[in-house]
């Protein structure tokens, strides 16, 4: 049982550094958009297509109107991802750790 143990450790912990880097795609994305930058950078693109597909349905459920014309969809985002990483993550270790 130590073999599947290990392997859910192992699947904990990529999940953490995916969502953890994801995080910080989605900070550094926010925090371009704030500024006046090239959008034909391939940095820039590479943000927006990283971003975007997760952004534009939680744009359409949060009123920009409502909010001031302020985009709250990167918060909601990581908010998902924290959440996901207390939950899922340390399940899945507390598991690994129970079959070890």
């Amino acid at each position: 049982m130590f073999i599947i143990g290990n392997l859910l450790q192992a699947i904990a912990e990529i999940i953490n550094l995916f969502l953890t880097f994801y995080m910080f795609i989605i900070i550094i994305s926010a925090l371009i958009s704030w500024f006046h930058v090239d959008p034909y950078n391939p940095l820039v693109q590479m943000l927006h297509q990283l971003t975007e597909p997760v952004l534009r349905p939680i744009r359409s459920h949060v009123p920009f109107v409502a909010t001031g014309g302020m985009d709250f969809s990167p918060l909601v985002v990581i908010g998902i991802c924290m959440f996901i990483q207390t939950f899922l993550v340390s399940s899945l270790r507390d598991i690994a750790f129970r079959l070890k």
